[in-house]
């Protein structure tokens, strides 16, 4: 096992009486793959925003590359390797594809605030915006407008503006949400073909997705984790199955 790149001890979160996450404790080694499952109200979105910064949690520690960053800032979080999607788009569907692209990168260039530049005047970023276009097969669409994309597309691009600030760890919320199953195919093979050295956490509540996409599986259930390990142990377990695969594993028996 690689070293760890995210590690949470303990942590809960109480939105009043409502205790939301009950001492979860995480260990994500560096490039691994893992998905977040479980039923709705499970406390998944929680967690991803307790991890990210955007929610303290009210007990526990955390831990990014082996630096506390219980207390620590989104932002600073992010500057340190983290970045994530969220389930609804956003994007500005108005501009091109590679114009969303170029806002990205721009906003986290040194010179961001250089508002009377082009961004077509900066050869670095337009070779950046290229070299995150072409992998994922967009590039050819550069000059289209993102509310001409398929909803696909649309949800591909956004992983790609994500990885504009070059993350070490990808937190994915729900990117298969809203797909059409063909759709849902080809974002399973995009995240596939990221680079191996990151390290991706993903909710998603299509199952054929995560086991395709992922090797190990967290469970949650009401705030705690109730099982946790490799796909096929995951979907063998008897409790996991009745808490929440009964209908994924009736649905993967066609």
């Amino acid at each position: 096992m690689g070293r760890m790149t995210l590690e949470l001890e303990g942590v809960s979160r109480r939105f009043g009486g409502l205790e939301a996450l009950r001492g979860i404790t995480l260990r994500v080694p560096e490039g691994a793959r893992r998905a977040i499952i479980g039923p709705n109200g499970a406390g998944k979105t929680t967690l991803f925003n307790v991890i990210t910064g955007e929610l303290a949690p009210s007990t526990g520690r955390i831990r990014l590359f082996g630096r506390d960053v219980t207390r620590l800032a989104a932002h600073r979080r992010a500057a340190m390797g983290l970045g994530r999607t969220f389930q609804i788009t956003n994007l500005f569907s108005r501009l091109t594809v590679e114009e969303n692209v170029l806002l990205a990168l721009q906003a986290l260039s040194p010179r961001k605030y250089a508002m009377v530049r082009p961004l077509r005047r900066d050869a670095a970023l337009l070779r950046r915006a290229r070299s995150l276009l072409e992998p994922a097969g967009l590039w050819e669409k550069h000059a289209t407008e993102v509310r001409a994309l398929s909803y696909g597309e649309q949800r591909q691009l956004e992983v790609l503006l994500a990885l504009a600030g070059r993350p070490r760890v990808l937190l994915l919320d729900e990117p298969a949400a809203g797909l059409s199953p063909g759709e849902r195919r080809e974002m399973a093979r995009f995240i596939k073909g990221l680079d191996a050295s990151l390290t991706i956490l993903l909710i998603e509540h299509d199952m054929d997705v995560a086991f395709e996409v992922v090797e190990t599986i967290t469970v949650l259930h009401l705030g705690s984790v109730v099982a946790e390990g490799s796909t096929e142990a995951v979907r063998a377990d008897p409790a996991v199955q009745e808490i929440y695969l009964g209908t994924v594993e009736a649905r993967g028996a066609r």
